[in-house]
């Protein structure tokens, strides 16, 4: 057996550390661990999109009903993804860049059991919460028994979506990309394969509606988990799944992370209902032309994202092999790249804002709003750039308190403040959209001023060790 142990002189490297994590160029490498992300994200997207029109020829009702169960789909998807899976991609990266494979296998179990716990909360809570979340959301009739319908088919499938996301987690922290991004594509292309059958009841299946589209999401994340779960059994996998003692220290690894990670999942969420609800004190056309609009903001998530993922997993593996020195300028370069795609984005569109807005509506009332909207937010896009990218870093370092308390600020600012100065003291749709740029800004600074000082990576060292595969 070889002796990976750190010397005074040299850091560990770990024996399966993917090409150009621990050496080598970081930026080429950041890019090439965030494509496939990328990809899988963007095709999600438009799966989501094309359920969405398929549904949409079943009426306004079964539209609507579909569009109540979304926001909370999505919160779901946030904290498996972004939030508790974060957790798991930083410990298993941590874990292998100090050589503890035993660890990193078993840290795919454990993240198993909370997916299951996590994934049962959903469940219950979308059975015994949902009539009274959907109708406090102005569900009502046919509407509401559509959403609660849909809502049901699609909740019952928790368990099997958090297993999804969190085995994907663990293969993107130890640096395999291709193997998730390749089961999410083709687990896509068969749900919009099987949506229309099941919806419309063409051929053998039978016509199930707004239940049909529900079903084939169910479907989908079912087959999904067991081909992730087959994968982390056979012996390509750079993980093992095996069932194995459940240890304290390796589930406050993850939540260490993922909890306060998962937070700041329900902060975007809470600041993107509360700003909804203040621009919709201007009327129907400020929501419609603030709703176009900021689909654009939605747009970079998949980029971000993406990235966001390749910077965890290099993030962690540098720490754990103690190049923090390098973990540090992987946590830079990433966010100088998102810095630099989400501003070109906002300077076009800020500077350009009639271009997307003329793809949605030709009102003119409602490109005006959109473009009041773009023009005095959208210059602020790379700041959320720039601080998001830090809060993966965060992640890798297992350092993201800091970072969640600037997602705070910006909630505060964005949400609460910009709500109440429209309510409360009669501010204009101008004066929220500056508010709304204002915080964008303040939680760029004060990530980067999170994340600036060395301290932020050296608190916490993994110990690296012996391998023992």
């Amino acid at each position: 057996m070889r002796d990976v142990s750190p010397s005074k002189d040299a850091p560990a490297f770990p024996q399966r550390a993917p090409l150009g994590v621990l050496d080598g160029p970081i930026a080429s490498t950041l890019l090439r661990l965030a494509l496939p992300t990328v990809l899988v994200l963007v095709v999600q997207t438009i799966v989501g999109v094309a359920e969405t029109y398929f549904i949409s020829f079943l009426g306004t009702e079964a539209l609507a009903g579909v569009t109540l169960v979304f926001p909370v789909l999505m919160l779901m998807q946030m904290m498996s993804n972004g939030g508790i899976g974060g957790g798991v991609s930083s410990a298993v990266a941590r874990a292998l860049g100090a050589n503890r494979h035993a660890d990193a296998d078993a840290l795919v179990w454990h993240s198993v059991v909370l997916a299951i716990a996590f994934g049962a909360v959903f469940a219950v809570a979308a059975i015994l919460c949902g009539p009274v979340l959907y109708k406090s959301m102005g569900g009502t009739g046919a509407a509401l028994s559509a959403a609660l319908t849909y809502s049901g088919i699609v909740f019952a499938g928790s368990i099997p979506i958090w297993i999804t996301a969190l085995l994907s987690a663990a293969l993107r922290g130890a640096g395999n990309v291709n193997v998730p991004a390749l089961v999410i594509i083709l687990g896509a292309v068969l749900l919009l394969a099987l949506s229309p059958p099941l919806i419309f009841g063409w051929g053998p299946f039978p016509q199930l509606g707004v239940a049909g589209g529900g079903a084939a999401v169910f479907v989908y994340y079912v087959l999904a988990a067991l081909v992730l779960a087959f994968y982390l059994r056979s012996s390509r996998s750079p993980l093992k799944l095996r069932i194995v003692p459940l240890q304290g220290r390796l589930f406050r690894d993850i939540l260490g992370v993922g909890l306060p990670s998962a937070v700041g999942a329900v902060q975007v969420n809470l600041t993107v209902t509360f700003v909804t609800a203040a621009v919709g004190h201007f009327g129907a056309d400020a929501i419609a032309g603030f709703g176009i609009a900021s689909r654009l903001d939605y747009l970079q998530i998949p980029i971000i994202f993406g990235l966001g993922t390749a910077i965890v997993t290099m993030v962690g593996i540098n720490m754990g092999a103690n190049q923090v020195e390098r973990a540090r300028r992987v946590a830079w370069i990433g966010a100088g790249i998102a810095f630099g795609i989400t501003q070109i984005i906002g300077l076009l569109a800020a500077l350009f804002p009639n271009i997307w807005m003329g793809l949605f509506s030709d009102d003119p009332n409602v490109q005006e709003m959109g473009s009041l909207y773009l023009r005095t937010a959208a210059p602020a896009y790379g700041a959320i750039g720039l601080g998001l990218a830090l809060y993966f870093a965060s992640q890798g370092a297992k350092r993201v308190l800091l970072p969640v308390l600037a997602g705070t600020v910006r909630m505060i600012v964005a949400a609460f403040l910009g709500w109440s100065a429209v309510i409360w003291f009669g501010a204009s749709v101008n004066v929220l959209f500056q508010i709304v740029a204002l915080a964008a800004v303040a939680y760029g600074i004060l990530t980067a001023i999170a994340v600036l000082p060395r301290r932020m990576f050296f608190q916490e060292r993994e110990p690296a060790v012996h391998a023992t595969r």
